[in-house]
């Protein structure tokens, strides 16, 4: 391979690197700034989100941390900061308390759903649903799935909802979809 072969092969390598990384990064967006890898697990990357410190905060209080490391695969509907501010006031000191875990554990876990469900499966879902789609959490109940202009909305057992604001976060062991409400079984 003469040199003007070699400058090109490696030319075009490097413009293959760029775009794989350029579209790694529009498949896996940040959340509140903060870079999230596909080959960290949830909890890894979610430690890493300043929007997202109260969930985390409640993942450790309900002693989930494991769970989210583990293999999965899990895709978690996860409230922002400002979601869990919505709350009535105290709420949050509230469920954070030692005699509180299991309500703790049984609305953390109703963010979750088995396996790894992104936003194109949802909305196939939905469609074949005729404009919604259920999905058991682990917790037990079912959220409820509905789209309209793009949008996602889950609605909760108890009649609330949330909206995907930032969908499709791929992580090792799952996905995250950020939402805007915490959703109450």
């Amino acid at each position: 391979m003469n040199l003007k072969n070699a400058f090109l092969a490696a030319s075009a390598a490097a413009v293959l690197a760029l775009t794989s990384l350029t579209a790694s990064a529009q498949t896996n967006p940040q959340v509140g700034g903060a870079d999230m890898y596909p080959t960290k697990n949830i909890v890894e990357n979610a430690v890493n989100s300043p929007i997202n410190t109260t969930l985390v905060a409640a993942v450790k209080a309900a002693g989930l941390v494991p769970t989210l490391e583990s293999k999965g695969p899990f895709t978690v509907f996860a409230p922002t900061n400002d979601a869990f501010a919505k709350l009535p006031a105290g709420t949050v000191d509230t469920l954070l308390k030692p005699e509180n875990k299991a309500t703790l554990v049984k609305i953390l876990t109703y963010h979750v759903v088995p396996g790894k469900i992104d936003t194109k499966k949802i909305l196939h879902d939905i469609k074949k649903g005729g404009g919604k789609a259920m999905l058991k959490t682990v917790e037990g109940e079912d959220l409820t799935f509905t789209e309209s202009g793009g949008a996602i909305t889950i609605t909760d057992a108890k009649g609330g909802t949330a909206s995907i604001t930032t969908a499709d976060v791929f992580q090792s062991n799952g996905v995250i979809h950020v939402i805007d409400a915490v959703l109450m079984p």
